[in-house]
């Protein structure tokens, strides 16, 4: 991503995989509490009490598993960068998750898996190109896309101001 975009690159993590990921971490006893309390961080429509909050359960993750919290502040900031572009809820409900894309792919998947014998990389290409098609006639429309323009907008304007990342 570096490559191609430099330091201009706005890079939303998938929240559902990182969550997962956490809780994966923590005994079964503390998951659900964590989880809800990383949900309504989450939700919050302020990006700087929404880091708070979250920076607030890792130290309470701390104490009782570190790698849980670890893995909760790496990526923090890159899960909340669409919540930093001030977009409607319901676009960013629907573009903080790779389900969308996910979606797409498992359902090429499941269409390109009918070919038994694949003769040629162009061939393959075209049976590629063919089911993201025949997939995309069974998309639904993306819950806020009324408010893409404006997420344009702010990622334009991101552009202009290079976002701050963490020191790896």
């Amino acid at each position: 991503m570096d490559e191609v975009f430099g330091k201009m690159a706005v890079v939303q993590r998938c929240r559902v995989h990182k969550q997962r990921n956490i809780l994966d971490y923590l005994p079964k006893e503390m998951r659900r509490k964590a989880a809800w309390r990383m949900q309504a961080a989450r939700a919050l429509e302020d990006v700087t009490q929404a880091r708070k909050e979250l920076e607030s359960i890792a130290r309470d993750l701390e104490k009782s598993c570190p790698a849980a919290a670890r893995s909760l502040r790496e990526g923090l900031e890159e899960t909340l960068i669409l919540q930093g572009l001030r977009i409607n809820n319901a676009l960013l409900t629907s573009l903080a998750s790779t389900n969308l894309i996910e979606s797409a792919f498992s359902q090429a998947e499941t269409y390109c898996g009918r070919v038994k014998r694949w003769r040629s990389g162009d061939m393959t290409q075209r049976w590629a190109a063919s089911a993201l098609l025949w997939t995309e006639k069974q998309f639904r429309k993306v819950r806020g896309f009324r408010h893409l323009p404006k997420l344009q907008a702010a990622l334009n304007q991101s552009v202009l101001k290079p976002v701050k990342k963490k020191a790896a």
